[in-house]
């Protein structure tokens, strides 16, 4: 970790009279480098100036702004207080001191932040000779906001500020500061990171992702990992709250002055909480102390085996402890799949067993058992199989009717759960199955296209309704919690990626349809979408294509942000589909389709292989 110790000179920022920013960095091995340092003029009055406030730093770097100048120039504190806003300083103390003394105190950037894309314009509005004192405006283009609950929305738009400056003892000051903190989306992923809260929806937990400053708050100076307890603590974000619920009391936070939560020598944490979750049961407690789990365990490279919560007596006494074991009972995350599944070449689903410890292992596949292996049987032309692999559900071939298929055993295929309606043949796309059991279908049909749900795979066949719906959706992949369905929405030529919340009765006796609420893109920076997946720790794998880019699969969270490179060589070879294991207890290899390999798949630190020459349509479980 760094220290004051390792701080030195950092590269200079553009501004009058040579304004010069302090930067630290920390490397592996503790040895600290010297950046490159300069400065550049800007004149004080008229022109339109670009702030890029750390461009290009990397996140280990930290930045630490220069308090103004003595008797410096309206243009100069402007500059230096948007510099100041992306420092690590306590409370931010070094941008307050840009700021008249009221709107210091006013002043609380921490509720929110605003990320533009690249960096603000600023330009007077008055001449400094104005007598009512000059007036900025600070202007640039949306990427994304992130709110009091640290939830991530991408956005779109012009965003606009004006920053009113006045004389105070005789030196100009902002009076009227952002609402929020603005920053560069360069100096955003220098600051913050993603991580996942974990709630319930039902028996399984959901992954939250939300976002918190990589080192300690400037506000509340805590670590990342109390800042993210914290946040738990809170409540889920305001998309998901409705689908979901926390087990903590109403109330509950950290015992009073918590700044930083520890590991001790038996891999256990412990998190003293106040007196709003002292009087609860036992069963409650480890449901609080699994989703603690789930949430921390994530940020840490060390083995994290229990999670103890203590009393709020200050004794540390203990109310209830997990263990990694007790808590994935507890969470009811998906099963680890025994088998990858694709359909070959004879159009019959098969499967098959990939060895991610033995490379040279060439992975054979065989016939799924049961009806669907009759010779002569159902042609498959898409294919989904539920999460414990008993059943399968396909759609026929000429993508008119839907089956749900035991895998075992052996009889005549059943009869159609979603069959043509009225004579007029549907048009089916792949299937998907969430882990309560219940099967999703999207109606391609121009004329009445639609989406479906088949509670349990076998009942009454429920079309469900989606708000703000803009398009025709084309595929889809229900989240193995149940909560979330990812949607791809075709529009004007174009297909994007949008995740819906999906609402179910409260009550027994409630007869409202289920619904998918609020739709939120989850990759927007792709001009294109091809494919996608679920992924392990509520992730999304997407295929596509950015403005003017090559075909490519990322990583994306939920909510719409990038987390993680592009995987090796994907460009041009899986364009039409893929597929990702959501289990995170072993991992599993993304298994892909191209037109010119047949079914592919990528090995831990390997190139792509072919499994199948012919073939289409690969599946993991759900």
């Amino acid at each position: 970790m760094p220290t004051d110790a390792d701080a030195v000179p950092g590269r200079a920022r553009a501004g009058a009279r040579g304004r010069r920013l302090r930067t630290l960095r920390a490397y592996a091995l503790g040895v600290a480098g010297l950046l490159l340092a300069g400065c550049a003029s800007m004149p004080d009055h008229g022109e339109i100036r670009r702030v890029q406030a750390s461009q290009g730093v990397d996140s280990q770097v930290r930045v630490f702004g220069v308090p103004p100048a003595d008797k410096a120039s309206a243009g100069e504190i402007v500059d230096g207080f948007l510099e100041a806003m992306t420092s690590d300083d306590p409370q931010l103390e070094t941008a307050r001191k840009y700021l008249t003394e009221d709107a210091a105190k006013r002043w609380r950037p921490g509720t929110a932040v605003t990320v533009l894309s690249a960096g603000l314009d600023r330009f007077p509005v008055r001449t400094e000779k104005d007598p009512d004192g000059p007036r900025w405006k600070v202007a640039g283009k949306k990427l994304a906001t992130v709110d009091e609950r640290s939830a991530y929305q991408p956005e779109n738009g012009d965003y606009t500020e004006f920053l009113q400056l006045v004389q105070e003892d005789k030196q100009w000051r902002i009076s009227s500061p952002p609402s929020s903190l603005v920053l560069s989306e360069s100096d955003f992923q220098r600051i913050y990171m993603p991580v996942n809260k974990y709630y319930f929806a039902g028996g399984t937990l959901v992954a939250d992702p939300v976002y918190v400053r990589q080192r300690s708050d400037p506000d509340s100076r805590m670590d990342p990992t109390t800042q993210t307890v914290q946040s738990l603590l809170a409540g889920p974000s305001r998309w998901l709250a409705p689908v979901v619920e926390s087990s903590f009391p109403t109330g509950t936070e950290l015992r009073q002055g918590t700044k930083s939560l520890s590991y001790d020598g038996q891999n256990t944490l412990r998190v003293p909480l106040n007196d709003k979750a002292d009087n609860v049961a036992s069963p409650q407690c480890q449901k609080m102390a699994t989703q603690l789990l789930y949430t921390v365990k994530e940020l840490t490279a060390s083995r994290l085996d229990r999670v103890e919560l203590l009393r709020s007596d200050g004794k540390s006494s203990s109310l209830c402890s997990v263990t990694e074991v007790t808590a994935a009972v507890i969470a009811n995350r998906p099963r680890t799949p025994e088998y990858q599944y694709y359909i070959d070449n004879q159009d019959r689903l098969v499967r098959m067993k990939l060895d991610v410890t033995s490379e040279d292992q060439q992975p054979r596949s065989e016939p799924v058992p049961g009806p669907l292996s009759v010779p002569g049987g159902a042609k498959v032309g898409s294919a989904a199989v539920s999460y414990d692999e008993r059943r399968a559900a396909v759609v026929s071939q000429d993508g008119h009717g839907l089956y749900v298929v035991p895998l075992s055993g052996s009889g005549a295929m059943p009869q159609p759960v979603l069959p043509a309606k009225g004579g007029r043949p549907v048009t089916l796309a792949a299937p998907s199955w969430d882990a309560a059991g219940d099967l999703w279908v999207v109606d391609q049909d121009p004329q009445h296209p639609g989406l479906w749900r088949v509670p349990d795979g076998t009942g009454t066949p429920e079309k469900v309704q989606v708000a703000g719906l803009d398009g025709r959706i084309t595929s889809l992949k229900a989240s193995s919690d149940g909560a979330r369905i990812a949607l791809l929405v075709e529009k004007d030529g174009r297909k994007n990626l949008w995740v819906g919340r999906i609402e179910r009765p409260d009550a027994k006796g409630d007869a409202s349809a289920v619904s998918v609420r609020e739709l939120r893109p989850a990759a927007p920076q792709m001009a294109d979408v091809t494919a996608m997946s679920w992924a392990p720790r509520g992730r999304l794998l997407v295929v596509g294509r950015e403005s003017g880019g090559v075909v490519q699969a990322r990583y994306m969270l939920a909510d719409g942000s990038v987390v993680a490179a592009s995987l090796p060589g994907a460009t041009g070879l899986i364009a039409v589909a893929v597929a990702a294991s959501e289990d995170e207890s072993k991992p599993k290899p993304v298994v892909g389709y191209s037109a010119d390999d047949g079914i592919v798949w990528l090995p831990p630190g390997a190139q792509w292989r072919t499994v199948a020459e012919g073939g289409r349509g690969p599946v993991y479980p759900g």
